[in-house]
């Protein structure tokens, strides 16, 4: 049976990108670096913007920040700026305080570039699946192994384990009360989902893609760029 979109509530994305990005070992955050003329925050935001239930994206950016502004979509009314924190979870909080009339909110990693419209739909259906939300995943394949001193301890079993990616979506009143706790408490934050389980709830994990990559290292670039490359063919 298919479900109209019009029986389903719009969401508000929030996009963190006030990170400088090291590792990238590059002259800008690594947001701002280009594939095929366009910024690879630019790709993220198309990426969102064009699924019909997104209805505004909050985008926090750096306090110096002096790109997004020049960015063609800075400029759309979808698209409002804020500035975000030291940390990931204090951009999504600044992200979440400017959100007054949504009951869902979706966060997404400004740096994965790569969202299939498939895997957007999948996991906006949890709106009508679920009262906690969940995120996009991805089984783990490869070996996992501890280590300590540069030596393996012992081989982890990979049987449930799972890649955490973004989006993340989670009712908007229940995720700020989360995110709140957990800073509040100083528990480590690695993403949305993570302030959910400190306060015991068990988010759903929704299979994606393994081609929905963050682009953290210079390789990431070239690798990102060739899906980009191939789904538009």
């Amino acid at each position: 049976m298919s479900i109209s979109l019009d029986s389903l509530p719009d969401v508000v994305a929030v996009l963190p990108a006030a990170g400088n990005g090291s590792r990238m070992c590059s002259d800008r955050p690594k947001q701002y670096l280009t594939i095929h003329d366009r910024t690879i925050i630019e790709h993220t935001l198309s990426a969102l913007l064009q699924h019909p239930r997104i209805r505004r994206i909050v985008v926090a950016v750096s306090a110096g920040d002096t790109y997004f502004a020049r960015l063609p979509l800075a400029s759309d009314p979808r698209i409002q700026v804020v500035t975000g924190g030291r940390e990931r979870a204090d951009s999504v909080l600044a992200g979440l305080a400017q959100i007054q009339d949504a009951e869902w909110v979706l966060v997404h990693d400004a740096a994965r570039p790569c969202l299939h419209p498939d895997d957007l739909d999948r996991l906006l259906m949890l709106t009508r699946e679920s009262e906690i939300g969940g995120i996009l995943a991805v089984p783990v394949r490869d070996t996992m192994k501890r280590g300590d001193n540069g030596r393996i301890t012992h081989t982890v079993s990979r049987d449930e384990l799972w890649h955490a990616l973004t989006p993340q979506l989670f009712p908007l009143a229940l995720l700020r009360d989360c995110l709140s706790k957990a800073l509040q408490d100083g528990a480590t934050i690695t993403d949305e989902a993570s302030a959910l389980e400190y306060c015991g709830y068990q988010p759903r994990l929704v299979p994606g893609r393994s081609d929905n990559i963050k682009v953290t290292r210079p390789e990431d670039l070239a690798l990102a760029e060739f899906y980009l490359t191939r789904r538009s063919e």
